[in-house]
């Protein structure tokens, strides 16, 4: 009797706890504010502001290249990710001095590559680096660090900017803006997404969140949407995510969801909103079953070639988010992560994306193809490219090595070689030998002394540019051009204008072309007369 009361009890005991953890607060979530910080006035209390950056600020994408990854430890993320992300590039974990020795200990023997572990001794409150890591960006040509005012009273998390900033020798601008890392992605051409998070954390001013985005960022335009989750974390990467300068995936809830609609407005507003390359953007959907099942599929990160995405509990759900991500971002490798660790687990507000944060590459080259072709083109015997090319390294371009590559029809790729413009730092290219309604596809690619070489589209020949050129009427080898049936002198006249290009011959002109004076324009005649014309 005593035992099946005890066991009762137990029961009983282990339901109450399920059931507390089931209706535990807001505050109490991971990834939100503990009770204690819900009371806390110290946010932002060692922030200081200073003036916007004087040169061109560029805020650099996540899907631009890298030279290294931030994280914290202890960890937030699997220490076999760590091993994965050491042989893609640098890790930079920041460790408390007392700690690492543990860490090292800890990626020795789950066989990190420690040539490319970088220890950054720092204090810090909790492992979401997104959150409150540095914003990277270039000014002018030079790298700088962005700091803003963290929006969670944590002090050593807020402190890592300037930590970095020491760490690189770099500047550091301080813009009095209330923001995170999980609610900002951008294209690194000027065009960046958060959702109203960012303007209620700010007094409701939204004109001086756009100003400041703009002047310390480069961010305009800035959209800033409504968050479609509806959750405590309000972060668009737990809903959307850059994948290129015109890619934006977005996830997908099922009709019977009572966020379906949000999430399905926020995609309607990026199809019908143009990318800075002047058409709408292209919108990849990846469904997410919603409610408690997990599926953090947009909390993915992107380092150089390679997408790590964090898987959730459901098999098809995640074959199906890896197939998306395959046909969206052809070329890269595509890895699930799974994360099944009791203490670290993933969360649908709380994944992959917000534990670490990449570190641009201070050297890497920028192919900037602004004036991108697309959709039926104007009529031209040929078509100029232009494109700037910026070796932040400081290394010369390779002359040789600026490139249009194009295809005509399906046809093997050409080589344009690009020259240089009375712009600073801008090139072109010409296509030729296509015909009316031929489609074109092209990218551009550029290589440095340094090394470093890029395209753009990042994706190359596996997925260009491309445009189609207008129906276009080209004279006949018969010469009879307004087709009625006589090849006038006006029809040859035409003709050799179309060919010869700047060389254009009246009718008089070919009358007088009859040397013999027999009353024919023979071969011989015409010969000569272009040789004369030519001549001068």
């Amino acid at each position: 009797m005593k035992k099946a009361l005890s066991i009762f009890i137990l029961l009983f005991l282990m339901a109450a706890t399920m059931h507390a953890q089931e209706k535990k607060p807001d505050w109490a979530r991971w990834h939100y504010l503990s009770e204690a910080e819900m009371s806390d006035k110290t946010r932002g209390t060692n922030f200081v502001e200073t003036g916007a950056p004087t040169g061109e600020p560029r805020f650099v994408a996540e899907f631009e290249p890298m030279q290294g990854v931030m994280i914290r430890y202890p960890l937030g993320i699997p220490t076999s990710l760590v091993v994965q992300l050491s042989n893609n590039c640098r890790v930079y974990c920041v460790v408390s001095s007392s700690q690492q020795n543990s860490a090292r200990s800890s990626f020795q023997s789950a066989g990190v590559n420690m040539n490319n572990v970088s220890f950054v001794t720092a204090t810090t409150d909790s492992y979401w680096i997104r959150d409150y890591g540095p914003w990277y960006i270039f000014e002018d040509r030079q790298p700088a660090i962005v700091d803003n005012i963290y929006n969670r009273p944590r002090q050593n998390d807020d402190a890592i900017s300037g930590v970095f900033a020491n760490y690189w020798g770099i500047p550091m601008y301080g813009m009095n803006l209330v923001h995170t890392g999980g609610n900002m992605m951008e294209d690194g051409r000027g065009h960046g997404v958060s959702d109203d998070l960012v303007v209620s954390e700010n007094n409701n001013d939204e004109t001086n969140v756009r100003n400041k985005m703009r002047d310390y960022l480069g961010i305009d335009p800035y959209h800033i949407t409504i968050d479609p989750q509806g959750d405590y974390i309000a972060h668009v990467d737990c809903w959307g995510k850059y994948l290129a300068p015109d890619k934006v995936l977005i996830a997908k809830l099922p009709q019977s969801n009572s966020r379906y609609q949000y999430y399905e407005q926020v995609a309607e507003y990026f199809e019908n909103t143009d990318c800075c390359w002047g058409y709408p953007y292209k919108v990849y959907r990846v469904n997410e079953p919603g409610g408690s099942t997990l599926a953090p599929y947009t909390n993915s990160l992107i380092l150089n070639k390679t997408v790590y995405v964090p898987l959730g509990t459901n098999s098809q759900y995640n074959q199906d988010a890896i197939a998306v991500y395959q046909n969206a971002m052809p070329g890269y490798e595509i890895v699930g992560v799974s994360n099944n660790s009791s203490s670290i687990s993933w969360e649908n507000t709380d994944a992959l994306h917000c534990r670490t944060r990449g570190v641009m590459d201070f050297d890497m080259l920028f192919v900037d193809h602004r004036n991108v072709l697309f959709g039926e083109q104007a009529w031209q015997d040929s078509i100029a490219i232009t494109s700037k090319f910026i070796a932040y390294s400081g290394a010369n371009l390779k002359q040789d090595s600026l490139l249009v590559y194009y295809s005509i029809d399906g046809g093997a790729y050409q080589v344009a070689h690009m020259t240089a413009t009375s712009n600073p730092d801008e090139y072109v290219g010409y296509i030729k030998g296509y015909q009316g309604e031929s489609i074109i596809k092209y990218y551009v690619f550029g290589a440095d002394e340094s090394g470093h070489r890029y395209t753009q589209p990042v994706f190359a020949d596996l997925e260009p540019h491309c445009f189609t050129m207008e129906v276009h009427s080209t004279p006949s080898l018969n010469g009879d051009i307004n087709l009625d049936g006589v090849i006038s002198i006006d029809d040859v006249s035409v003709l050799l204008s179309h060919v010869l290009g700047n060389i254009h011959l009246t009718g008089q002109a070919l009358l007088n072309a009859d040397v013999n004076g027999d009353g024919v324009i023979s071969i011989d005649d015409i010969s000569t007369l272009l040789y004369i014309s030519m001549s001068k």
